[in-house]
């Protein structure tokens, strides 16, 4: 287990280890599992992963409430027609395409460097020809927005999420993670 970083450099988190059940998905830390401290690595400028999207129509939900108010929701939904483009957010390496109850299509995307996930779940669609292994650059057409998993249908969109790991870790293992929001935005 790292160390903890300096204050200057940790991301604040209530919630950051990875449900078991349902990967891509974080539960309340319980008392016995205090949540790792990862220190926030350089994220190079991210693309607004729903093709047409401007910053100012980013609105942040990383913080909000989800099952009842017994787990954050750490991401935020990108709203949009079922069928808009989503693209990178950032360039890596297809980890993980998977099918999950909840997340419905879901691809878990992985830093060059090893240590972000991103988390693009409700999608109606991969794109044709995506598989585990690629390489993928950013803005790169990755699928399609949606109402998968347990979306609503009246509201398709995106659920994007960031996890800060260590390198060696798999795609559903222990992770933590970061407000997208600012990311995006830059503010």
């Amino acid at each position: 287990m790292p160390t903890a970083p300096p204050a200057s450099q940790q991301v604040d988190v209530q919630s950051a280890q990875l449900s078991r059940s349902e990967p891509g998905r974080t539960a309340p830390a319980g008392p016995a599992a205090p949540p790792p401290v990862y220190a926030l690595p350089p994220i190079p400028s991210l693309v607004i992963p729903v093709e047409g999207v401007a910053p100012r129509q980013l609105v942040d939900t990383f913080t909000q409430a989800r099952a009842g108010g017994m787990r954050r929701h750490d991401a935020i939904d990108i709203m949009a027609p079922t069928g808009t483009p989503v693209r990178a957010a950032s360039a890596g390496r297809l980890e993980k395409l998977f099918l999950s109850r909840d997340g419905g299509n879901t691809i878990y995307l992985r830093s060059p460097d090893r240590r972000v996930i991103y988390y693009y779940a409700h999608l109606d669609q991969y794109a044709p020809d995506l598989v585990e292994g690629q390489p993928v650059s950013a803005g790169q057409v990755i699928g399609t927005v949606g109402f998968s998993g347990n979306a609503n249908p009246a509201g398709p969109h995106l659920h994007f999420a960031m996890l800060v790991t260590r390198p060696e870790a798999r795609w559903h293992e222990q992770a933590m993670p970061v407000n997208p929001y600012p990311l995006l935005t830059r503010r």
